[in-house]
């Protein structure tokens, strides 16, 4: 099979990288909308169970986590895009079926029981389609052109945070739940049909995969990572970056929408603006101002070198998360103005996408090139398991401490802890080496 990799000028003139942009724009936007819908379908119908919502965000990253291996060993061994579509194909399937379950099981509880089996049959398939993909672009582009195209996937994003969370709003409020997972399906089984159509140089291994294979797989790729300390330190950095992190826009966000906007008297734009809709106006500006942020990397010259100034930001990062929890507590916790901290929170995503963007890109190009292709499967797999490990128990905390001692006590926790992890990034001599 031949690779297109050659694509003179724009990485858009190579037919592989356009078949792989679409199907991508098409589920993960999908995907999008699925993950809005369920987070507030699930707090709507269990009475704002906030634990309840944080344990099936747990139950559906260890899924993930357990199947992230097996992704990375079959990512090495087998055709990469035939690994994609089928996955795709598989939880598009899953998520008709269950929403087919839904309106023949009307009741709450049961919807809860479809949900759960749902996100985590859902999970596991997207854990081993992950690996793949995260391997797929090196294979199909240029190594001059991969910042080029990891930043083009980033405005992908960000654009989908702007229009994909607006729509998402629109259609939670506008759709019965059921039909929004059938379009949600819908779009996983087009980007399947889309990924059918990739082709790149690729060998079949001669050896058959056996348990044993697989486990001497899995250590050769835990071996290699040893020999690379930089990414090793990454990896540990990334892993209480995420575990300090996700609670913020996986738990609080959420809560805050259903409980402190919902409840209060009048809110800005009250007379246009759902509280799930005020979730969208957030989104878009992160993607906003991440979509600006990519758009500058995608004409910027590769750097060989980007753990240090990828530290530094991290460290302004940790100042915006300090402000957020000093701006709910002075605005919302003592009741002074709801309104302020919705103009807080939406600037304050205006930095934060920007600078995202200015971490993510470097940080994934710089994986793709130092690491070698037979293995970089392998080695995505042990930093998606390395940087989601710890994401389930920061899930389930969270929703503890929101429910016990709340939101407040979460923020000071997770800016605390997010300002201690990017400071002795900074100060770690092995993030200088990447």
């Amino acid at each position: 099979m031949k690779t297109e990799t050659n694509g003179k000028g724009n990485v858009f003139s190579n037919r592989n990288f356009l078949l792989v942009f679409f199907g991508a724009v098409v589920s993960e936007l999908g995907a999008l909308l699925y993950s809005f819908a369920v987070s507030f379908y699930i707090l709507e119908i269990s009475d704002n169970n906030a634990f309840l919502q944080g344990l099936y965000l747990a139950l559906c990253g260890i899924s993930m986590l357990v199947l992230t291996p097996v992704g990375g060993i079959l990512g090495d061994r087998f055709n990469k895009a035939k690994i994609m579509y089928l996955c795709d194909y598989a939880k598009g399937g899953l998520i008709i079926a269950a929403t087919a379950l839904m309106l023949v099981f009307s009741e709450a509880q049961a919807h809860i029981v479809i949900l759960f089996v749902l996100g985590i049959l859902g999970n596991a398939v997207s854990g081993i389609f992950s690996p793949a993909s995260g391997a797929l672009l090196p294979n199909i582009v240029k190594e001059d052109k991969l910042q080029q195209a990891n930043s083009y996937f980033t405005m992908k994003n960000s654009f989908e945070g702007i229009i994909g969370i607006i729509l998402a709003g629109i259609l939670y409020s506008a759709l019965p739940i059921h039909i929004l997972f059938f379009i949600v399906g819908a779009s996983f089984v087009a980007s399947g049909i889309s990924e059918m159509f990739i082709r790149y140089d690729f060998s079949p291994s001669e050896v058959q995969l056996t348990f044993k294979v697989a486990f001497a797989d899995m250590k050769e790729g835990i071996d290699y990572l040893r020999t690379k300390k930089s990414l090793l330190a990454l990896l540990f950095a990334a892993l209480f970056i995420n575990f300090f992190f996700t609670p913020v826009t996986g738990n609080f966000i959420p809560y805050f929408i259903k409980t402190d906007l919902a409840t209060a008297p009048s809110y800005l734009f009250d007379n246009v603006l759902t509280p799930e809709l005020w979730s969208s106006v957030f989104s878009v500006f992160f993607g906003i101002s991440s979509l600006a942020g990519a758009a500058i990397m995608s004409a910027l010259p590769q750097k060989e070198k980007c753990g240090f100034s990828t530290a530094k930001k991290l460290c302004i990062y940790a100042v915006l998360m300090i402000v957020l929890t000093v701006g709910y507590h002075v605005l919302v916790s003592a009741g002074v103005s709801v309104n302020a901290f919705l103009i807080v929170l939406c600037l304050g995503g205006l930095v934060m996408g920007f600078f995202i963007s200015l971490i993510n890109i470097p940080i994934s190009t710089v994986i793709m090139r130092i690491v070698d292709r037979d293995k970089l499967s392998k080695i995505n797999s042990i930093i998606s398991i390395g940087t989601q490990g710890m994401i389930p128990l920061a899930s389930v905390l969270a929703g503890a401490i929101i429910s016990s001692l709340g939101s407040t006590v979460l923020l000071v926790f997770c800016s605390a802890g997010f300002t201690v992890t990017a400071l002795m990034m900074l100060f770690n001599r092995h993030i200088r080496e990447i």
